[in-house]
């Protein structure tokens, strides 16, 4: 493709007509024909498109996690798998949407997130949860809100196009969304001081960040909100993550609370703790790396050593 092609087919992943198109069909396809699409459309549809930011970026990611050693012929059918799996959790998202019974049987919560489900809205101390995009975390998510679970979920700024549907939708399962913006970083801290959950994103790109923590041994472009946060309000901080396992199902993990530590040199405990975070979250993707859906370059300069 060309450089005018791959960004007008990366837009028309991104827009509302695609949305609503995957949303219509999640919810009125069998589950079985709708992976076979999904495989379908990653495989023959999108995995091709190798000049479009989406296939490259994950191209870079899925480089990096796998230790930096694949074959571009072990590459290629590593981002071929991740694009499957991405596409069959979109499916059972958009499936399982008017579905709320039946999601809960999709999957299994380990002791950690059974604590957070039926954690209080507000307990004696702050908790800060941070999300990786695996597998069908966000399906699984929505469905915890609808049970009760009540965090203050953080999103990205002014979401566009697909993504305002997509906001909107998560709205509608009961999550308590605050897109960021100083505003919002305050009322995340006072709600944590109050003994709330704040969960966000950890492993989304940030333009332009003033510092760069080390992920997988190279420096990333990822954020340190999170960690500003729980710096802040003095509370800790688990990850959380889903993966889908060979009983068919998608196993929901959390880690042990993170306590931040204050004893690294004066002005680095933001870019210390963080790192201490990314570790965990590394472990994470490591048991499941094609499972991990991030389309935007974690690592900027990787992107031209993959091509």
């Amino acid at each position: 493709m060309s450089r005018l092609s791959a960004t007008a087919f990366q837009r028309l992943l991104d827009s509302r007509v695609s949305l609503a198109l995957a949303l219509a069909l999640g919810n009125l396809m069998p589950r079985g024909v709708g992976y076979l699409l999904a495989d379908w459309v990653a495989t023959h549809l999108i995995a091709p498109q190798r000049d479009s930011p989406a296939v490259r970026a994950v191209r870079a990611n899925q480089w990096v996690v796998n230790g930096e050693k694949l074959t571009s012929a072990a590459l290629d059918a590593a981002v071929n798998e991740t694009l499957r799996n991405t596409a069959r959790a979109l499916f059972d998202l958009y499936h399982y949407l008017a579905r709320p019974e039946a999601t809960r049987r999709l999957y299994v919560l380990d002791e950690g997130s059974q604590s957070l489900l039926h954690r209080p809205e507000f307990a004696a101390r702050g908790l800060v949860v941070a999300g990786l995009h695996m597998s069908a975390f966000d399906l699984i998510l929505q469905s915890l809100c609808r049970q009760g679970m009540k965090p203050l979920v953080l999103t990205i700024p002014n979401p566009q196009g697909g993504r305002r549907m997509e906001f909107e939708i998560r709205r509608r399962s009961g999550m308590n969304l605050l897109p960021a913006s100083i505003p919002a970083m305050r009322k995340a801290v006072h709600h944590l001081r109050q003994g709330g959950i704040v969960l966000t994103g950890i492993d989304r790109p940030v333009e332009s960040p003033s510092l760069r923590p080390r992920f997988f041994g190279r420096p990333s472009v990822l954020p340190t909100h999170h960690t500003y946060l729980a710096l802040k309000a003095d509370v800790p901080i688990v990850v959380m993550a889903a993966r889908h396992e060979a009983d068919g199902k998608y196993h929901v993990y959390t880690s042990a609370p993170l306590t931040m530590e204050g004893h690294a040199p004066r002005g680095e405990e933001l870019l210390y703790n963080t790192e201490r975070i990314l570790d965990v979250a590394a472990a994470f993707i490591r048991q499941a790396p094609h499972q991990w859906s991030i389309s935007l370059p974690v690592w900027p300069e990787v992107m031209e050593l993959t091509l």
